[in-house]
């Protein structure tokens, strides 16, 4: 087996969530390669707590500062500094002793720390794909001026990565994003208009966030997916394409100007994504389940309705518009998405809402961080006033 001559040391920001504790398995798995240098949890701390205690970072972070001395007094008899707030999240990233940064904060809240990290020179596993929707074209200029890479953990960009290695002087036709459809492929508006959240919350392939899984039933996060590809590997929005493709073993495709297609296949697990972007470019040897083709005779594949699913023509055509759109798009989606989980409006009612908002929100063609912020409050703003 191969391995890195130093131990990459990791700050895990969001490592109480779904994307974090899977990345603790891997590091679990990976002691002779990795270290948690860092944990950054938003409100759990009883889980921050016990993940400390296994992997005995340099320092963790607990978002939420009344739950500081619940973290600080559990930790006291160990060498862990114990730092609390918003401040705190996104100054962390500068301790000289990181090497890579997983961003793992869920929505907008992601994107300060990944700025600063950027700043501070550090790697990015990206899994936080609101960071590039949001502020898509600062952070990719950021990034090249401080000779950062950004390393893709969700898993359609982790399989167009992949499948990029090797091809970074061959000319990209087009990349092809799968969607696995979500919880209520095939059916109809009619349907959608009385679907509670517990239907929405039962993806059939992946184990996800609240937020994460709700985007996927409205195919919003396959929108937010195409922003993400513009910004990671220098696209025009009418080279990336969408396909359905309910199975999810084929993550995406590359199609090169010979015609020549790529796809990089798997079982639907986020550690495998996640373990390559903290790996890169080793491939390491791991445990996880090993995907058998005669138990998937048949992988297919078809359009997806955006007639039906309207979230997914909203995000292209955000992308179209440019400037703070997309900003405006992804604010809008976490108010719906909210009060859709607390059952203040039905499923449909989230692309009304979300389309209201893009058209009222003021258009800024060249934003700065400055209009970005003003952009999400604003969009925030006019989505809350139309629930």
């Amino acid at each position: 087996m191969q391995y890195l001559k130093t131990k990459k040391r990791i700050a895990i920001l969001g490592s109480t969530g779904s994307i974090g504790t899977q990345a603790l398995d891997v590091i679990r798995e990976n002691p002779e390669v990795f270290e948690a240098e860092v944990l950054v949890g938003n409100s759990n701390a009883s889980l921050l707590i016990q993940q400390a205690l296994e992997f005995r970072p340099n320092a963790v972070v607990i978002a939420d500062e009344s739950k500081y001395q619940e973290v600080k007094s559990a930790l006291l008899a160990y060498d862990i500094k114990v730092f609390a707030g918003e401040k705190s999240v996104e100054q962390i990233v500068e301790m000289e002793s990181i090497d890579i940064v997983l961003a793992a904060i869920v929505g907008y809240a992601g994107l300060s720390s990944t700025l600063n990290a950027i700043r501070h020179k550090k790697n990015i596993a990206l899994a936080n794909k609101e960071t590039l929707v949001v502020a898509g074209e600062l952070v990719s200029r950021l990034a090249l001026e401080n000779g950062v890479n950004l390393y893709p953990v969700d898993s359609e960009h982790s399989a167009i990565f992949q499948c990029l290695a090797g091809e970074w002087e061959n000319k990209i036709e087009k990349i092809i994003l799968t969607a696995s459809g979500g919880p209520f492929r095939g059916k109809d508006r009619a349907f959608l208009a009385d679907v509670k959240k517990e239907q929405a919350l039962k993806h059939p392939n992946w184990t996800m966030g609240a937020k994460i899984t709700i985007d996927s039933a409205s195919l919003m996060n396959k929108g937010l997916e195409v922003i993400e590809a513009k910004w990671l590997f220098h696209l025009q929005p009418s080279q990336i394409e969408v396909v359905v493709h309910p199975q999810s073993i084929v993550h995406s495709l590359v199609q090169f100007e010979d015609g020549s297609i790529k796809a990089q296949f798997g079982l639907p697990d986020m550690k495998l994504p996640i373990q390559y972007a903290l790996a890169y470019p080793l491939r390491l040897k791991n445990t996880f389940p090993r995907f058998d083709f005669t138990k998937y005779p048949q992988l297919s594949f078809e359009s997806p309705r955006p007639d039906v699913f309207q979230n997914l023509q909203l995000a292209y055509d955000a992308l179209a518009k440019a400037g703070n759109m997309p900003c405006i798009l992804n604010a809008a989606n976490e108010v719906v998405v909210q009060a859709f989980l607390q059952d203040k409006i039905g499923f449909l009612r989230m692309s009304e809402i979300i389309s209201d908002t893009l058209a009222k929100a003021p258009f800024i063609a060249n934003p700065d961080y400055q209009d970005y912020i003003s952009s999400d409050a604003e969009a925030r703003r006019l989505a809350a006033a139309l629930l």
